[in-house]
């Protein structure tokens, strides 16, 4: 458990240096560039993905139940859940579409629902924690994206309802391979 805490800790404080201390961040990157600057963060939130992965792992193995199991109807919402939060991270990525146009941060929205999804779905100490502390982060994030947005007057383009078309297509296909192929193999979880 302690490799997933300390994976997290790294993983979730690396992607939170904008919320926490924006101002170091800007003078950091001022001060060492850019490049190496990505370089550093990249390196250690790889770190931290990989003790997550492990610890997480780790952790199933002896799980600690927190709650009965949850009813079979909450893999299907969370099958849902899903659904939606792998339309909206493709939005992030896919420019010119209408969804990142109004949600202005459909990455953050979309950890939301993932994490959530999860939440309802398990019911062990270490999902609670990874899950957990990824709707936990993505609430505060997403808050503090929008704050910066106002201070800064940004407005995000209009988008297209093609490329909205296209993200949802698009998410709608990463979603049933990971559902179908990849989580079953990675996680042992068939998902539906």
């Amino acid at each position: 458990m302690a490799m997933l805490v300390l994976g997290l800790v790294l993983f979730l404080g690396v992607h939170s240096s904008r919320v926490v201390a924006d101002g170091w961040r800007t003078r950091m990157v001022a001060r060492v560039g850019d490049k190496p600057w990505k370089a550093v963060y990249a390196l250690l939130a790889v770190v931290g993905f990989v003790l997550i992965v492990y610890g997480y792992g780790a952790a199933r193995q002896s799980p600690m139940v927190l709650w009965p199991q949850p009813p079979v109807a909450m893999r299907h919402i969370a099958a849902l859940l899903t659904l939606l939060a792998f339309v909206l991270v493709v939005a992030a990525y896919l420019p010119g579409n209408q969804l990142k146009a109004r949600l202005n941060h459909p990455m953050l929205l979309g950890v939301k629902l993932w994490a959530l999804a999860h939440l309802l779905a398990n019911n062990t100490l270490a999902d609670l924690l990874l899950f957990g502390s990824f709707l936990a982060w993505a609430v505060v994030d997403f808050a503090s994206a929008r704050r910066r947005d106002r201070a800064t007057g940004k407005v995000y383009p209009a988008g297209s309802g093609a490329r909205t078309a296209i993200t949802v297509v698009l998410g709608l296909v990463a979603w049933t391979v990971f559902a179908l192929w990849l989580h079953p193999l990675w996680i042992g979880v068939r998902p539906i």
